[in-house]
Formats: structure tokens, sequence, C-alpha cells
């Protein structure tokens, strides 16, 4: 049983997690200095976990994964006991749901990828992760934002509109059109939402320095890092030109920030 859900989850999903944090993730940490050896790790939207099987294997300890999806989860479990990775992994919301006693300011490092742009409250969220950070830890977010070709997620819907960049930009009648052809009614809420959310590095700084953070270090790609895992793409960076006006929020596939707790 085991061995059929990492057969599929490594084709699908795990692979490539397992993959970006490898080869992009932990040396990109490791060099910054937020990650070392021994560290307590965290990732929040953790799906199967390939990211924290990736740090559990370069010295993470203490590993935690956590997700509103339990089935993924599962999956993650079965590949990582085959793998002998020890890790936790749990069903929970960052949002709404208390965390547990054993988590509080326990851990050196959380991840956070493509997952805030999905919370209806950034400020929250981010307050709310922080009381997972020892004093001083670190917290690593990226996601698409939202003015981006694809940062309404419009690919979702899986219709002609869909398939095309800045569609999710359209006036709101046109949009709204769009977005009633998509295939799966869940698909079409989540696109919807997001239109509302519409999560900026603007918006996302401003957040991030309301629930207590410090922002160490900001980068934007045009083509991000997991696209070579997915689909064989260069990465390419669009970090030294974030000054021109647009370029963050129109060209960005991927924003991502390492920020720091000035908590005590």
């Amino acid at each position: 049983m085991a061995s059929d859900i990492v057969a599929n989850s490594v084709k699908h999903y795990w692979g490539y997690q397992y993959r970006l944090a490898k080869e992009v993730l932990v040396p990109y940490l490791a060099k910054r200095g937020v990650f070392k050896n021994g560290n307590r790790v965290a990732e929040i939207g953790c799906a199967e976990a390939g990211v924290l099987m990736a740090f559990a294997e370069a010295g993470a300890k203490d590993v935690l994964g956590t997700d509103i999806e339990k089935a993924r989860l599962d999956a993650g479990m079965a590949i990582a006991e085959d793998l002998h990775i020890p890790l936790t992994l749990s069903t929970h919301n960052v949002l709404f749901d208390d965390l547990q006693p054993a988590w509080e300011k326990a851990f050196d490092l959380v991840i956070l990828r493509d997952v805030i742009e999905h919370l209806d409250d950034t400020r929250l969220a981010l307050a709310n992760i922080q009381r997972l950070l020892k004093p001083g830890g670190f917290l690593f977010v990226e996601f698409p934002p939202y003015n981006s070709p694809f940062g309404g997620h419009q690919h979702l819907l899986r219709n002609t509109l869909g398939r095309l960049p800045y569609t999710h930009l359209l006036p709101k009648p046109l949009f709204t059109k769009m977005t009633a052809s998509g295939w799966h009614s869940v698909d079409i809420e989540e696109v919807r939402r997001l239109s509302k959310i519409r999560l900026m590095p603007k918006s996302f700084k401003a957040a991030a320095h309301a629930a207590g953070y410090a922002i160490c270090h900001e980068q934007y790609y045009l083509l991000r890092p997991v696209f070579k895992m997915k689909f064989g793409l260069p990465t390419v960076p669009l970090t030294p030109l974030k000054w021109l006006p647009g370029v963050k929020e129109l060209l960005s596939l991927e924003a991502n920030y390492i920020l720091q707790s000035t908590t005590s």
C-alpha cells in the first residue's frame, strides 16, 4: 500500500517538492545562515512533505508539517515511513486552530510555500506563525503576487481564458464570465476568493511588519525555481530589476522573503 502511494506521489507531487528543497531551498537558506544542521524546522501547508524530508536529510531535527488536507498528510507519512525519515505530520488550520503547547516557540525555521496568498488574513496568519518561532527564528515565505501573469490561479479553471496570462485582471463582468465556465466548483470558488485577497509584495511586507517581523531578504523571479522540477525550465531572477516600476507586481511569478521574528 505504502509503495503504491509513494510511486504516485513521487510522479506527481512529492518528487518535485523534495527536489526543490534539496536542490534549491536547503542550499539557499543555508548560505544565508537561516538553516543550520540541528535546527528544528516546520512547514505550514506541507502537502506530501517532500520539502520537509529534504530538510530532515540535511540535518533538521524534530521536523513538523501541517496541512488542512489529511489525505495528503497520510500520503506523506507513508513515504516518510518507507524512507525511514522521522517527522510529525498534523492537520491544522493556521488561521483558526489553536497551537499545540509543544509547538510554541519551538522552531528555528518555518516554511510557508504557496500558502499565504490563499489565507484571508495575512497579518493574522503571520502573527500565528510567529508563535511557532524561537526568539530570532526565521520564516521563509514564497507566493505569486496577485497581479503577476497567473497570480489569480486562473489556470485552475482549465478553460480557454484560464490558460492565458493576466486574464484574472479582466473587468469584473468578464472575470465573472470566465470563472463561471471552470471545470470544478471548488476551483471556481478559490479563483474568485483570491480576487478578493489580492496579495501583493507591498501588502505582504506591511503585514509582516505589523506582525512583528524584520524583512531580512526579498527575491523575485520571472521563472520560478520550481519550474525546473515541473517543466525543465531555467530559473530567471528579477531581483536586480525590482526597483523598476511594476516589475515585482506584474512580472514576478514568485516573490519570496526571509523574515526574522523580533519578539522575545
